[in-house]
């Protein structure tokens, strides 16, 4: 056949540099002429796939390979790259590469025998591993611990432009053969964990990124083992960090196997990027939140409005509310338990998401009015004062959604106990919040109460 001829005489034509690389004592110099010479046969001439498939895997597949994991020369090992690139790329039979190529990237990637001190060759070995997952697809499952083998040493490597590389490696593992992949994906979760807090946000996004995949297309169970360290990323400074994790959350909320076990440990994270000072990391949650289950359609429009006028209390969505509602038991004691953590970030941030919890969560919050009257009582009086401005805000929240028979007798039973001068903040900010007419029929005992000597005329040090 014309292939059959065709690659017989390329060849030919690479049986002189061939045998060259192959002598044990071919000097450096003969050994660049050899590989340039191979260049110019395969490479620069314009020949089919079936003819670079031919000379490639018959030829030259074995030679570069060795050459790739343990030639001393770089430039000879960045020759052999650029070639192994070009069969891959050019030959229209590429896994049968695999069982050559992947032991010699492991050698030349994994400790304790391999490194690569090269960082652009480094870079470049695992872009040839990108292009066989690009090309191969299923059929690198049989190698699959391999892969993890090197991910597990790049994902860490000093030099960020290799740990993006890996993470968009994991993704097309991830994505290429899900039936193996999630045997061995928990073995890429610690490397990951170790890498996302990385000084370059652009790495810290690609860290996000590849967590989603391999935890969607892998082992749920490790949500647990990440969920702490994405919740970090919450802090980011840069948006698009925590734009990442909001994409990922929302992902898993929809596509997670076992997402329904996890909704009460995803949705805080979800709602805390509704106070996000960027209103497109808001806007991204929109179809995300929507789409699992049939009243999740009407909350669209209504999230808009909510950032468009943040002042006029536009209500959430009936599908947000009913899922925050479901969850609400599960969320609260933890989320109480934030807000007084000795770091302030958390604080503030654990704040500003009780107001939203609250808000998503109407009359519901009724039945933790003391869980919730305590912790305000006690944010009340933090010196962060964005901390109170978000506690006062939510407290309003309690006049707006809870009868003021069982707000004002949980509030004014707790002057007896311990006054603070917190319960009175708290008070004032449910009345603020109490619609009038609701209100109205209480008023006169509510002003017997505070007019008692017992709670108007007691000083107390603030």
């Amino acid at each position: 056949s014309m292939a059959a001829a065709g690659a017989a005489e390329v060849a030919q034509a690479l049986s002189r540099p061939l045998s060259c690389l192959q002598e044990p004592d071919c000097g450096r110099a003969a050994r660049l002429r050899a590989l340039e010479a191979i260049r110019a046969e395969v490479q620069e001439r314009p020949l089919s796939a079936a003819v670079v498939q031919e000379v490639f895997g018959a030829q030259l597949l074995r030679p570069l390979a060795r050459c790739l994991a343990g030639d001393a020369a770089e430039r000879c090992r960045e020759l052999a790259l650029q070639l192994l690139c070009h069969g891959l790329s050019h030959g229209d039979r590429p896994g049968e590469a695999l069982p050559v190529l992947l032991p010699a990237l492991a050698q030349r990637l994994c400790p304790p025998q391999g490194f690569e001190p090269s960082e652009e060759l480094r870079l470049g070995l695992v872009q040839l591993l990108s292009l066989l997952l690009q090309r191969c697809g299923a059929s690198v499952g049989p190698y699959l611990t391999d892969v993890i083998r090197i991910l597990q040493a790049t994902l860490l490597d000093h030099y960020a432009e290799v740990r993006r590389e890996s993470c968009r490696c994991a993704v097309a593992c991830a994505q290429a053969m899900p039936e193996h992949f999630h045997m061995q994906s928990e073995s890429l979760i610690k490397p990951l964990m170790q890498t996302i807090s990385h000084q370059h946000y652009r790495v810290r996004v690609d860290v996000i990124q590849a967590t989603g995949a391999v935890i969607q297309f892998g082992n749920g169970k490790s949500v647990d083992d990440v969920l702490s360290h994405l919740a970090q990323r919450l802090f980011d400074e840069i948006p698009k960090v925590r734009h990442a994790v909001t994409t990922v959350i929302g992902e898993w909320l929809l596509h997670l196997r076992d997402r329904y076990s996890y909704f009460h440990k995803l949705i805080p994270l979800l709602l805390g990027s509704f106070t996000d000072e960027i209103p497109e990391n808001t806007m991204l949650l929109l179809p995300l939140v929507m789409a699992e289950t049939y009243f999740f359609f009407l909350a669209v429009r209504e999230f808009f409005n909510m950032h468009k006028l943040r002042k006029l209390m536009t209500r959430p969505g009936l599908g947000c509310r009913e899922l925050v509602s479901r969850n609400l038991s599960k969320i609260l004691p933890g989320l109480c338990h934030d807000i007084t953590d000795w770091v302030e970030s958390t604080r503030i941030k654990a704040s500003q998401l009780l107001y939203t919890l609250l808000l998503h969560a109407e009359d519901h919050i009724t039945q933790h009015m003391e869980l919730l009257l305590r912790t305000l009582y006690q944010s009340c009086l933090d010196e962060e004062s964005n901390v109170v401005k978000n506690c006062v805000k939510a407290a309003e929240l309690i006049g707006t959604f809870v009868s003021p028979k069982v707000s004002l007798r949980l509030i004014t039973s707790a002057f007896g106990k311990t006054p603070k001068p917190s319960c009175i903040m708290v008070l004032t900010a449910v009345i603020r919040g109490s619609p009038k007419d609701i209100l109205q029929p209480h008023v006169t005992d509510l002003g017997n109460t505070l007019s008692q000597a017992g709670v108007c005329q007691r000083s107390e040090e603030v």
